[in-house]
């Protein structure tokens, strides 16, 4: 009889301690931003943890993954369970508008505050900054913001505009919200001649060329073209830099939520951030080396930046930005 209960007992500590993933089954489907092969290669790896659960996705720029769901709300049918793209501040109407669904036992203690949603309705998953690139036959070195309102820039810097971009305009709020001259430094960079056109690879186009010796832009474009021989430098300056987290949500209407946080909790895990460096991306966790090319992380300054806020300051921002380059 003892020998047979502790068999008993052995059987179901067992049971108890078989991970998740044997538990974790049925169907995933994912709205994401990310490039094709990116969101394959986080799908893949997923799967090799959660066998049983069968992953699908659906990818397109945010502002297309955004209306495709925005019309499927009104049809009373949303597809996705989870949402991978790349801004915080959509995230934040998200959840505004009640759309997210919390998953309170995520484990973010070894993430720095103010990374994540603290209501733990949005995860960040990567650190995609942007900072200033030059061409490496420019005569000025830029080390700072306030570089690119000097004489040796004028008629020489391209960006994107935040009218036609999500992270262009994460990026004008910061840089408002934190450089001393606020939209003051806009309207220096309007008189300087400062082009506000075009995506970030146009921008690295323009700057690769010669055609513009300076441009903002994301880190990982010039940094993977310099690798390659491109004639360009990228700088993060000395004030800081904003950044767009890449952020991973689950939708209050999933079909499939235990699913859904176990997506989430795999790709905040130690695993699923070195996947995000595997392809080339800074990862959010702190512990995550950085990829080839970039400074240690500690030479990385992020300057603060509140979601809620940007979502409320979004139109104002917009139409601002408007009546000075426009």
């Amino acid at each position: 009889m003892q020998r047979k209960a502790l068999s008993a007992f052995i059987l179901a500590a067992g049971l108890a301690a078989a991970p998740q993933a044997f538990a974790t089954e049925g169907k995933l489907v994912l709205y994401t931003s990310q490039p094709n092969t990116d969101a394959q290669q986080t799908i893949d790896a997923f799967k090799a943890k959660y066998p049983k659960v069968d992953v699908s996705f659906v990818r397109d720029g945010t502002p297309r993954v955004m209306a495709k769901l925005k019309a499927e709300f009104e049809a009373g049918a949303p597809q996705a369970d989870v949402l991978l793209i790349a801004d915080a501040v959509t995230m934040e109407g998200l959840k505004k508008d009640g759309r997210l669904l919390a998953h309170d036992k995520a484990d973010v203690a070894a993430y720095p505050a103010g990374i994540h949603d603290p209501q733990k309705m949005w995860f960040a998953t990567k650190l995609i900054t942007t900072g200033i690139v030059y061409n490496t036959k420019a005569a000025m070195k830029p080390a700072s913001w306030t570089d690119l309102v000097k004489p040796e820039a004028k008629n020489q810097l391209a960006m994107p505009s935040p009218l036609n971009s999500g992270a262009a305009l994460i990026h004008t709020i910061t840089l408002t919200s934190n450089l001393k001259d606020g939209w003051g430094f806009y309207e220096k960079l309007k008189e300087n001649g400062t082009l506000a056109a075009g995506a970030n690879g146009d921008i690295l186009r323009q700057v690769a060329t010669g055609e513009k010796l300076y441009g903002m832009i994301v880190d990982f474009m010039p940094i993977r073209e310099k690798a390659k021989g491109a004639p360009v430098e990228f700088v993060f300056p000395s004030e800081g830099v904003s950044a767009v987290s890449e952020p991973v949500a689950i939708l209050k209407s999933s079909k499939n939520p235990e699913a859904a946080k176990a997506f989430i909790d795999f790709l905040l895990s130690k695993e699923g951030q070195e996947l995000a460096l595997k392809q080339g991306y800074v990862a959010a966790h702190p512990d995550v080396a950085l990829p080839a090319g970039y400074p240690a992380r500690s030479a990385i300054k992020l300057m603060a930046f509140d979601a809620a806020k940007a979502l409320a300051d979004e139109r104002a921002a917009r139409k601002r930005f408007g009546s000075i380059f426009e």
